[in-house]
């Protein structure tokens, strides 16, 4: 019987970019599962996505037994997984590289690298074993990923493992029907862009105000991407406010 649900599993779904995939996924009939740390703001996210069979599981990605508990869940009540959007991250303020300690490097690691890891380690699991086998992934990259900012060792260094994260699992995946594909988000308006408005550290030390753009074209992005057949990916997209300091000097 062919499945008649899309089911999708969003990452950090709380706030911010996660939340506005899931308003955006809900709109194009996607099954949600929404999964965080805490529970009051996922179940903002699913009143706000005005679906009735929202699945809210809090969760810490960075643990295996929780990724697992959490996967168990998705197995027991729908018995597939069409799309995982691995999207919680964290970051943490900035400090010369030689100031950041331990513990916060290895917050931002554990959540932004480990976390995606653990994630799509159980995903790959249900999908080669569902019925029709294979789904999607889609990681949250960043611009960092591509160029730094100043004082941003550990979340730059995060983002750069996760699009050796990405193209693994791209290669891993072939023969599984399971694709895998990074989006690259710059300054789309949520919290973490709230210092922006102040002014953002740039590359020759001086501060300046950045452009952001609207966090639900993240959603309207993402939807496209997991609307695309098997047979067909976008390995990488990278979609920001345009004017921000990225491509050119600066």
């Amino acid at each position: 019987m062919k499945n008649t649900i899309k089911t999708a599993l969003i990452t950090g779904a709380g706030s911010g970019i996660g939340r506005a995939v899931a308003q955006a996924l809900a709109k194009d009939n996607w099954t949600l599962i929404l999964t965080g740390r805490r529970k009051e703001t996922l179940e903002e996210t699913a009143k706000i996505c005005g679906q009735d069979n929202v699945l809210i599981y809090p969760s810490d990605i960075t643990s295996p037994e929780s990724v697992n508990a959490l996967f168990d869940k998705v197995r027991e009540k729908y018995g597939r997984l069409d799309l995982l959007f691995n999207n919680a991250g964290i970051n943490v303020p900035a400090v010369p590289l030689e100031d950041l300690s331990y513990e916060d490097w290895k917050k931002v690691i554990d959540t932004n690298l480990t976390g995606a890891f653990l994630c799509t380690q159980q995903a790959f699991k249900l999908m080669k074993t569902q019925s029709p086998k294979g789904g999607r992934i889609i990681n949250n990259g960043s611009i960092s990923a591509h160029a730094p900012r100043p004082m941003s060792v550990a979340y730059t260094a995060s983002k750069h493992a996760v699009t050796g994260l990405t193209q693994s699992t791209i290669l891993d995946g072939r023969d599984q029907n399971i694709t895998c594909s990074q989006i690259d988000i710059g300054n789309a308006k949520s919290d973490m862009t709230k210092k922006m408005e102040e002014g953002t550290l740039q590359a020759d030390g001086s501060r300046k105000v950045e452009p952001t753009m609207d966090v639900n074209e993240i959603g309207r992005a993402i939807v496209y991407m997991a609307s695309l057949p098997p047979a067909a990916n976008i390995p990488f997209m990278t979609i920001m406010a345009n004017g921000m300091p990225y491509i050119g000097r600066g």
